[in-house]
């Protein structure tokens, strides 16, 4: 976990939000600070805004930036976001995702339950349980319109 993770962990958990990513990446003579914040349910554009009052004032109360200048973003994760703990399985339940396996065997189910060790998906209408530990990379597919949703 990286300083400025540590940093925001709490005071963003007291918001009710998971920090999901830190990233700094440079751009000219500043830097951009990206922050993806989510939790269950997902994040309204009320909480991001709300969570970038929260990063602005543990940064500007802290020296974790240094002194280089900075451009604050605060975002939801993206749908390309892999599925690395268990709570990324369940916010994604009823999703399809696809998951590579570390023998390296690949398949596409709709996650259906998980807990804090492995996750059960519906496969070609069969149930398959994964254990996270198993799990190379598994990522979110984009679905524009759902099976069970209809016509």
């Amino acid at each position: 976990m990286s300083a400025i993770e540590e940093a925001l962990t709490d005071p963003l958990q007291s918001l009710g939000l998971d920090v999901e990513a830190v990233e700094v990446t440079p751009a000219g003579k500043r830097r951009i600070l990206r922050v993806a914040v989510d939790k269950d349910g997902g994040i309204t554009h009320e909480e991001v805004t709300e969570a970038t009052r929260e990063v602005n004032r543990v940064l500007d109360d802290s020296d974790v930036m240094g002194e280089q200048p900075y451009t604050l973003e605060v975002t939801s994760p993206g749908v390309d976001r892999p599925l690395t703990l268990p709570r990324h399985w369940r916010r994604n339940r009823s999703r399809l995702v696809k998951v590579t396996l570390n023998d390296g065997s690949a398949f596409t189910g709709r996650v259906k339950e998980s807990d804090d060790e492995s996750a059960s998906l519906e496969v070609s209408g069969k149930r398959r349980d994964v254990a996270y530990k198993d799990v190379k990379k598994a990522l979110v597919q984009i679905e524009f319109k759902r099976v069970d949703e209809g016509e």
